[in-house]
């Protein structure tokens, strides 16, 4: 029975639209696992995955990524290790955290003291020597480092007032261990290790008087500065850097075009954190300071400069722990002297 032309002119439209459809859920070329080093919710892990959306759109489907939040596979500290074994394809986390492989990890990954900005920090990876640095440092572990994010220049929290370095002494500072802890330590602090869930009850509790924590914003979510009320904005500290990063073989494996959409995106990705972050903190600030009971303060460049030189002692002495550590040491202070960031 011939079938009317009409009706055959739509069975061939279905035919075609399902062929398509078909083709278009087939599997991408490339599908990867990253693990990052935020929980999921917070303002970072969901702008980290409209990156991934984006990596998809921008390849035309050729490359997914599913990101997945801190401890989904391994523990924060081992994504390096899972990364070289292929149980992760790759990760998006501080790189402060593989410090007990190679003391420059250490030091490249939060220089206390030196950025005052985070495009400070961008063009050193950038343009300055970072991202050689970093290639150098993780190749040997089976990485490839595409490129460097950040939150941003992250706030203090006190529960006493601040004005100054000489504030600091006899301050019980909770501090994460390594170079943070020896930098507090230094300017006369009294360091504490607790983990970043404890930080609340600790301030409430007066165990501690002020935290190393985290950006403004997620501070005023998590309700720090309700019960540590002068802090310290911008931050005088703290800026992480946080690194994209991927199995190195996968990543040589890849056409060139992809690993150009990759960079690319991934420091499109550093412009949008940091400026969407830093929105965000503003408007925590506002909201702040109309409460009235929240004293804000800001650092003055000398009290800042002030800070820096203690921080530096205690980056010559990282520098004296490994060949590789010395290198980044002289890459940055090279960097930072030409950029009139020290003198």
């Amino acid at each position: 029975m011939n079938m009317p032309i009409k009706t055959l002119l739509g069975a061939t439209f279905a035919v075609t639209l399902a062929a398509t459809t078909s083709l278009g859920a087939q599997a991408a070329d490339y599908e990867w696992k990253f693990q990052s080093s935020d929980n999921s919710g917070t303002p970072t892990f969901e702008i980290d995955q409209e990156w991934t959306k984006r990596v998809e759109e921008m390849t035309n489907g050729r490359i997914k990524i599913e990101l997945l939040p801190v401890g989904s596979i391994v523990e924060h500290s081992e994504t390096q290790d899972a990364i070289a074994a292929g149980i992760l394809d790759g990760h998006i986390t501080d790189v402060s955290y593989f410090s007990g492989k190679d003391p420059a990890f250490s030091l490249i990954a939060n220089p206390i003291g030196a950025w005052s900005d985070p495009q400070q920090m961008f063009r050193f990876i950038n343009y300055g020597g970072g991202k050689e640095l970093m290639n150098k440092l993780e190749e040997p572990y089976g990485l490839h480092f595409i490129g460097a994010v950040t939150p941003g220049l992250e706030a203090f929290v006190s529960s006493v007032p601040l004005n100054g370095v000489d504030d600091l002494k006899g301050l019980k500072v909770r501090a994460p261990e390594g170079m943070v802890q020896e930098v507090f330590a230094a300017a006369g602090a009294a360091p504490v290790n607790i983990p970043q869930s404890e930080v609340y009850t600790s301030l409430d509790k007066k165990v501690i008087d002020a935290a190393d924590a985290t950006v403004y914003a997620t501070n005023s979510a998590m309700g720090l500065n309700d019960i540590a009320k002068h802090p310290v904005y911008p931050g005088f500290h703290s800026m992480p850097l946080v690194e994209v990063s991927m199995n190195k073989e996968k990543w040589d494996a890849l056409p060139k075009d992809l690993q150009e959409i990759l960079t690319v995106s991934v420091r499109d990705l550093s412009q949008d954190l940091v400026a969407r972050l830093q929105m965000k903190d503003r408007e925590a600030v506002a909201k702040d300071q109309a409460k009235g009971d929240i004293e804000i303060t800001n650092w003055s460049d000398e009290e800042r400069a002030k800070f820096r030189a203690i921080a530096m002692k205690q980056w010559k002495k990282v520098a004296e722990r490994s060949d590789n550590a010395q290198e980044v040491y002289d890459t940055l202070t090279k960097y930072l002297k030409s950029q009139g960031l020290l003198k």
